[in-house]
Order: C-alpha cells, then structure tokens, then sequence
C-alpha cells in the first residue's frame, strides 16, 4: 500500500475543516528561515552552476569524500522512483517493516519484491534496501554492518533521509571502505531536517556512473531554483545546524514524557518523529482527530502510532490538550 503521512485532505474528509496540527509526518516545523530569493530564481531555468553549487555543499555537509559523487532531485522520494531502473528487474529484498514506497517503486518496474527482517537476510538479491535511521520504528543500523552488506548484493540502497540529526549513522563519510566492485546508493533528504519539504530537494550519491545513469534519467532541470538557493545557504549554515539537533532532541524527550503520561510506550523514532505502542491505535487517532491533531498509523499494526514533535510552543500546547 502506498499510503504516506501528510494526508490532511483525508483528515479534513472525515473530522471536517478548520486548522490542524499535522504530526502526521517526520517533518521539522520549526524551518529553516529561507534566504531572499533573486528574482531568476523563479523567472529562469535554473543554471547548471547553481545545482552543481548545491550538490557541492550537500557532499560537504553529508561528509562524502572524493569517489562519492552527488545527484540533486525534487526529494529523496525522486530518486526512490529511479533506483529500480538502474538495474535489470529481479529480486530486491526492503528490510522492513519501513517506508513503504521503495517496495512499491520497485514492484511497479517489475521488481519481485520480499521484506526481510535482518540485515542478512538481504544477501543474494538485485537490490536490498535499508532505511537508517529506519521508518517508523527508529532501528538503527552500524555503517560497517552496511558496508558489510553492499559485498553480498547487487545494488545496495541506503535511504539516510532522517540522518541528518544522527550524521554519525550515515555511511558517506566511510565510503572508501566499500568493498572493492560494490555498488551503493545513499539517499538524503533535505526537507525532513530543514522543514522546507515543499521545496522539494533531495540527493542520490554514489559512484559516478551510476550517478550519471540517474542524472541522464532525471533529465536537464530536476530541481527548481528556490531549492537551489534554500539549499545552498542552509547546508552551510553549521549554526542553525548545531542548534537545531540540540532542540530537537530536547523535543523528542519531551514528546516521550508526554506520551508516558499518555500510557504509550515508546516503540522507537528519530529526534524528528516518536512511534508509540498505544491499547488501540484506531481509537488514540481518532482522539486526537477530534482535537484536529493528525497522526500516523500503519497497515501492518493495530497499535503503532507515529507523531512528529510540535514546532512552537502553542502547538505544544495544543497537544498536551488534546492528550489530557
């Protein structure tokens, strides 16, 4: 099922209009204040000096060293539609359960498709696909686990969209360890962590030839020119950076003594979304709903339910009321 967090139109169907918390996804709501724009940023087509600006500053800030090439694309889920088209289709294992949209963009180019639960289990296949730190769950995986993996499997897909809080998770910074003839592909995300996720901006990095497949399939303008520039001045801005994963985790201990409070127990998450065990996950929606607070809830559980952390202080207000 390709079902995603973010659905407010689906909320506002059944529990009716009017303002809504969205927690529904892993989204930062405090953003990244977006620089001023020049004008061609929306009046040109974007320059090739600018994505390659931006891609420049995304390796630097992801710790990609040389041999580790970077793809700019309208988020990481863009670059989830073209990694089944690197390959010829066979089987790709997902470890999971995660986000399901690998699995499903797999299976539409004709990828049979098997969740496993372990990072051995993925051996011996086309594609196996890793999201770290994982969604919903928070499972967390060593790089040289990794690493260890890529030598076992024909193309090795590391989704570190929810990374950019835990950077010492991510597999880039060791990329010269990939055993020799191994092939990876890392995605990032830039809307999670800097909350601009309509700007639409993301990454593929990986070995030059297939970073070049994936440049010649996204074609000459895949990412639009407030991206760029939001993108370009965020990666750089260590400041913002620094203090932004030093609330956030302020935020998702305070989520986690809310939910206490609650009776749920913490399954797992990232400092940018919390997954509880609830008695009924049905039921603790719905409640929530009827304070137009919107969450998550998952096909595979009858009790897992993933909120995102407030932004603002009102908005943790309104939680904590539509908690009690």
């Amino acid at each position: 099922m390709r079902d995603h967090g973010g659905d407010l139109d689906r909320a506002r169907a059944v529990y009716g209009g009017g303002d809504w918390l969205d927690l529904s996804t892993g989204i930062n709501r405090l953003p990244y204040p977006m620089p001023d724009l020049a004008a061609e940023a929306l009046t040109a087509l974007p320059l090739g000096r600018d994505i390659a600006a931006v891609e420049k500053a995304a390796r630097a800030a992801f710790g990609a060293p040389q041999g580790c090439e970077c793809l700019a694309l309208a988020g990481a889920s863009a670059a989830i539609q073209l990694v089944p088209r690197l390959r010829a289709p066979g089987l790709a294992r997902v470890l999971g359960p995660t986000y399901n949209e690998h699995a499903a963009a797999l299976r539409a180019m004709g990828w049979t498709v098997e969740e496993v639960a372990t990072l051995d289990a993925l051996d011996d296949c086309g594609v196996a696909v890793v999201v770290n730190p994982n969604n919903p769950d928070g499972q967390r995986h060593d790089p040289d686990a990794l690493l260890a993996v890529a030598g076992r499997v024909g193309l090795l897909v590391v989704d570190e969209s929810f990374a950019d809080a835990t950077p010492a998770l991510s597999v880039l910074p060791h990329w010269g360890r990939l055993p020799e003839r191994a092939r990876a592909v890392v995605l990032r995300s830039f809307g999670k962590f800097y909350g601009l996720a309509g700007l639409r901006l993301g990454f593929a990095l990986s070995h030059g030839p297939l970073v070049d497949d994936m440049r010649r399939m996204a074609g000459p303008w895949a990412v639009c020119g407030p991206a760029l520039a939001a993108g370009q001045a965020a990666y750089a801005d260590t400041v913002w950076q620094a203090a932004t994963v030093a609330r956030l985790a302020q935020d998702a201990e305070r989520m986690d003594r809310l939910a206490g409070q609650a009776g749920w127990s913490l399954v797992g998450g990232t400092t940018l979304f919390r997954t509880y065990a609830t008695p009924d996950a049905a039921k603790a929606q719905d409640r929530l709903a009827q304070a137009r607070v919107w969450t998550r809830r998952f096909p595979y559980s009858d009790r897992w339910l993933r909120l995102g952390l407030p932004g603002t202080e009102a908005e943790w207000r309104w939680l904590t009321r539509a908690m009690g």
